[in-house]
């Protein structure tokens, strides 16, 4: 396989049906859809600058024209969804899900605009630009976390950009609410077996929010949380329940991050707009379910 080319046939089987098509009207001529995605793939494996992608792909402006419209119309989401749908009616999705974030220093090339800092970010209309542009001043610098929910393989299922000092408890709600996997009928699966997370995620809003969906917690309790409830007595309520042996499964979603960060560009984010690189992170999920997918198959 060439360096410039990284999806297999099999892969591109996968997805080729979902991506933009020739409209059929008079106009310029309709760019090879696979050829525009493997550059796009290329730019953020490399982290290099759009202009510098090699002459192979053709016009630079076009392949980032490509993934703009692509990230604004949300193609990558629709893709994923399709996929994820198609993982779980084969019983490939493992929906013992864990949830943990990852930083991603910001490059000075995305830093170069105009931030409404403290602005908060909308995580229902994913096609709205947040006014920070999901980025933040952390001990590093200025940088951007990335917040996913994957299941028991260690295979993203949701992904939500927030500014690097964004805490980690307060991402999960949003993250829950945009889990959904469909099914050819009936209604979405919305709804996992367990959730594996570490001690950020131990809160009584979290743990509340699991059991009354009947899914299962495995979440260790810190140190000073168990001395708060032992100082309350009975009223501190029972211990929490902790599978040990369970929660070092969640290692799955640490690898995970080990993969996304083998894309430089994702490793450093270069991109001004959140938009764009939360579209880059989901691409990158895409890649790794259609390996799955054609591997099982």
């Amino acid at each position: 396989m060439s360096r410039f080319q990284m999806l297999s046939d099999a892969q591109w089987s996968l997805i080729e049906d979902l991506l933009p098509r020739p409209t059929g009207r008079p106009g310029r001529r309709f760019s090879d859809a696979r050829l525009m995605v493997e550059a796009i793939i290329y730019r953020y494996r490399c982290g290099i600058a759009w202009r510098d992608l090699p002459e192979v792909f053709g016009p630079w402006q076009t392949v980032w024209t490509w993934h703009r419209r692509m990230a604004f119309d949300q193609t990558w989401d629709r893709v994923l969804a399709k996929l994820t749908a198609a993982a779980d009616a084969a019983g490939v999705v493992d929906w013992s899900l864990s949830v943990d974030s990852t930083i991603a220093r910001a490059h000075q090339h995305a830093t170069n605009t105009t931030r409404l800092t403290g602005a908060g970010s909308s995580y229902k209309n994913l096609r709205e630009e947040p006014p920070d542009h999901g980025i933040g001043r952390s001990r590093g610098g200025l940088s951007t976390k990335i917040h996913q929910l994957v299941d028991g393989n260690g295979l993203p299922l949701v992904t939500l950009i927030t500014p690097g000092q964004a805490g980690d408890s307060p991402m999960f709600l949003p993250l829950m609410a945009q889990l959904r996997v469909g099914r050819d009928v009936g209604r979405p699966r919305t709804r996992p077996d367990s959730v594996r997370a570490d001690k950020a995620y131990s809160s009584r809003a979290i743990r509340g929010h699991l059991r009354s969906r009947g899914i299962r917690a495995v979440i260790p309790e810190p140190d000073d949380q168990k001395g708060h409830r032992k100082r309350r007595g009975s009223r501190g309520g029972r211990p929490v329940e902790h599978d040990a042996d369970d929660y070092k499964n969640r290692n799955v979603i640490e690898r995970r991050y080990c993969h996304i960060k083998q894309w430089r560009g994702l490793a450093t984010r270069y991109d001004k707009l959140a938009i764009v690189y939360r579209a880059a992170v989901v691409l990158n999920a895409v890649i790794a379910w259609t390996r799955r997918l054609s591997q099982s198959s």
